[in-house]
């Protein structure tokens, strides 16, 4: 599998496994990775924050929960919850079939787009995972 492929060079990353899409109307858009669905196994259930919520940089805003471990979600930014992924809520397995798109979780109105500069580049988190042993 081609770097290009497993971590799409238009996303930023979390060491969490977490990673954010800024929209040209600098919207956030988070999920988690493809080596984070991948770790967890087949994805069962996920808890969401609701619109309107806060979420903090480096923060939980979630949890994620598979047949293997229930694992939290970390804010790769601050800011507002626009939107959550309604359609998770009935199909968390989407998030081991997609994870870099149709499984996005939450949209967030960033509160610090200064923020992203202290997350990882694809290639960057390429080489995190690939230091960390996986």
């Amino acid at each position: 599998m081609s770097s290009e492929a497993a971590y799409p060079s238009d996303l930023k990353y979390t060491k969490e496994h977490e990673w954010i899409r800024v929209e040209a109307d600098g919207t956030g858009v988070v999920g988690v990775t493809a080596f984070a669905q991948a770790s967890l196994g087949d994805v069962v259930y996920l808890d969401l924050p609701a619109r309107g919520t806060s979420v903090e940089q480096g923060k939980i805003f979630g949890t994620i929960e598979s047949v293997k471990a229930v694992s939290d979600l970390y804010a790769p930014v601050g800011g507002e919850v626009l939107d959550r992924n309604e359609e998770l809520m009935d199909h968390p397995e989407v998030v081991n079939q997609d994870p870099h798109g149709k499984a996005w979780m939450i949209k967030i109105k960033l509160s610090d787009a200064g923020q992203l500069g202290s997350l990882l580049s694809a290639s960057d988190y390429e080489a995190y995972v690939k230091a960390s042993g996986h």
